[in-house]
């Protein structure tokens, strides 16, 4: 069996050392070197070819990010940002993800973390899913973004009562290398879309604010992290918030369905779940209402419902392997017939809107 080669880039030893003891438990996982800084870390992803690199961004002589941008400059290389849970921290790390970086481990204590073999689990299966990527879908876009200038408050009025009446739902289920994804289907979402759209992306706790308030910047869609008791409207979309599930609830005397957060069940994988959203959902809507969404990522999160989603009426994207970063999720959606359609990342903000106006009628059933 081939070992996948890993890269170890932190400025401490001793987080260096521990990171190295977690990855090597794995027997998959073969640690090559390791770097104290950004320089190290560029000369050592050129001479010894690793399969994936874990960096730090908090670094002296050349920190993270700039490390990052000669790597995917002079060896594109899978990397997966370790970085800690601050509002810094979490801000620098979608300035990462945004120049290429795959997927992101938040440290649960600070820059020094003594309790980062707490998530020992999360490392090793987030590296091992980064080895899979598709470096060149990992690469920044060389085009501009779109440029939506500041927005005003009064672009968001107060969420009436029409607002949360809808006859269809989106729900985007994504993990590994979503962040990219998201900011490329997304923008392209027109700002009159009538449905809600929420997003499940695996992503850590504090981090899914400040990946929300950054969308909300590019999108004509209101975007924002959910919270607990506000109702699904149209024109708006929620991401769930890292550390919970999101489920909905459905009180006496509203109409409309309103966002629950909750803790349950607590051991499930990916907290937030695509599957749990979307079984929570399905006690309100009927299929035919739902149109699912499966993005880059690995593993099978949400791969069941989506599946009998579309058993019952409802209509099921899955991203192709042509863009995926990690064609997991939407593969095993599309390997066990889940999958209506079977499109590139860059088709499927037209698909949702046609399906949402219902002119999804030619559905396309990918083989295996």
């Amino acid at each position: 069996m081939k070992k996948i080669k890993v890269l170890v880039v932190d400025d401490s030893a001793l987080m260096r050392k521990y990171i190295k003891r977690i990855l090597e438990e794995d027997p998959r996982l073969e640690v090559v070197d390791a770097a104290r800084d950004g320089e190290e870390a560029v000369e050592k992803n050129l001479a010894l070819e690793p399969d994936v690199i874990t960096l730090d961004l908090n670094m002296p002589k050349m920190d993270g990010l700039t490390a990052l941008q000669y790597i995917m400059h002079t060896r594109p290389c899978p990397v997966v940002v370790v970085s800690s849970l601050t509002q810094r921290g979490a801000l620098t790390t979608f300035e990462a993800l945004e120049l290429g970086a795959v997927d992101c481990i938040a440290k649960p204590e600070g820059t020094v973390s003594l309790g980062i073999e707490q998530i020992g689990e999360e490392i090793r299966r987030k590296v091992r899913a980064a080895a899979r990527a598709n470096i060149k879908n990992c690469l920044p876009e060389t085009k501009k973004r779109r440029d939506s200038g500041v927005r005003a408050a009064a672009r968001f009025p107060t969420i009436s009562a029409a607002d949360t009446a809808f006859e269809k739902i989106v729900v985007i289920g994504v993990s590994t290398g979503g962040p990219k994804t998201l900011s490329e289907i997304l923008p392209r979402l027109p700002g009159d879309l009538s449905a809600p759209v929420v997003v499940v992306q695996h992503m850590p706790e504090k981090f899914t604010f400040h990946f929300a308030s950054r969308l909300n910047e590019v999108c004509a869609l209101r975007v924002k992290e959910a919270e607990d008791g506000e109702p699904l409207a149209k024109g708006v979309v929620l991401v769930a918030r890292g550390g919970c599930h999101l489920k909905f609830e459905k009180k006496l005397g509203q109409k409309g369905l309103r966002v629950c957060l909750s803790e349950e069940p607590r051991d499930a994988l990916y907290i937030p779940s695509v599957g749990v959203t979307l079984r929570s959902l399905r006690q309100f809507v009927s299929d035919d209402q739902i149109i699912g969404v499966m993005l880059t990522g690995m593993g099978d999160d949400g791969v069941e419902e989506m599946l009998e989603i579309k058993r019952g009426g409802g209509y099921t994207i899955a991203e192709s392997e042509e863009t995926a970063i990690v064609w997991g999720m939407p593969r095993e959606l599309a390997r066990r017939g889940g999958a209506d359609v079977l499109a590139p990342a860059y088709e499927i903000p037209e698909l949702i809107v046609d399906a949402v106006e219902g002119r999804s009628l030619g559905r396309t059933q990918p083989s295996d």
